[in-house]
């Protein structure tokens, strides 16, 4: 059985994995003010633009017609089956899109299923999908969908916050929240839970927001590898790997990046770990 991993474009992945296991990413449209990008954009041309720009960058979900544009050349091959892994249905109602399109064609070979998550934690569930089939090369759907599920349910993500404007813009923090962490310097870390973008800690200052992240790597599953995430931030992600020497303790890291579409939610200088607990 060969198997096609379909992704949204709110999932952050390296691009060794996209390229080497042929991922295919559904795009996702993003507006600064009147200048719609209905493609998506570069991670590069993307924060280039937030930056000269000022403008805090809005998304909209794929329809369904995204996903079969995708889904048509795959549609009842034999000896094809395809895993569409999306976005949480908290954060958007992309599966339902999937789902569409998929009953649309007439389409029996998919699994369509959303992973609870996004960003970077989305891309760790699927990188982990693609190596068990590399280590399982006759594993069944069934058993990759269960493999899928416990994935799901292990993956940890948590990450340091710069700017609370954008937060604040999506919703994730009141006005005078934000205008008070400003003034105290305090850090957000935010995580997801049961789906949802939370808040899970407000620490004074860098250090110990660093601190945290390095305290919740110790719970991590080390039959996995860790994966780190930052928007246009990569010298203090880094940074924080090298700090983190000692607890990491030779495991693996994979290096990612924070794509347009989580990016427009939580703006530059946002950095952490993601990892299987």
């Amino acid at each position: 059985m060969k198997y096609k991993f379909i992704a949204d474009a709110s999932v952050d992945i390296p691009q060794e994995f996209l390229d080497r296991y042929d991922i295919e990413i559904v795009p996702i449209e993003v507006n600064f003010g009147e200048e719609r990008y209905l493609e998506g954009m570069s991670t590069r041309d993307f924060y280039k633009k937030v930056h000269e720009s000022g403008i805090i960058p809005k998304t909209a979900m794929p329809n369904a017609y995204k996903f079969e544009q995708i889904y048509k050349d795959c549609v009842n091959k034999p000896n094809l089956f395809v895993m569409t892994l999306v976005i949480s249905m908290e954060m958007s109602p992309t599966k339902l899109q999937a789902q569409m399109a998929a009953e649309n064609l007439g389409m029996k070979n998919v699994f369509i299923e959303e992973c609870a998550c996004t960003t970077v934690a989305q891309g760790a569930i699927i990188c982990q999908l693609c190596r068990y089939i590399d280590a399982h090369p006759n594993v069944t759907p069934e058993e990759l969908i269960k493999v899928f599920y416990l994935l799901k349910e292990k993956v940890r993500l948590y990450a340091v916050v710069d700017d609370l404007k954008y937060l604040k813009a999506s919703g994730r923090l009141s006005s005078t929240g934000a205008i008070v962490g400003s003034m105290l310097k305090v850090k957000p870390i935010v995580s997801i839970v049961e789906g949802k973008v939370i808040n899970v800690a407000k620490v004074m200052g860098l250090i110990k927001a660093e601190q945290f992240l390095k305290d919740k790597l110790k719970n991590r599953d080390r039959d996995y590898p860790i994966y780190t995430a930052h928007s246009d931030y990569e010298e203090a992600m880094l940074n924080l790997v090298e700090k983190s020497k000692e607890i990491i303790d030779g495991d693996e890291v994979i290096l990612c990046e924070i794509g347009y579409v989580v990016g427009s939610h939580v703006g530059p200088k946002c950095y952490g770990f993601v990892y299987f607990e």
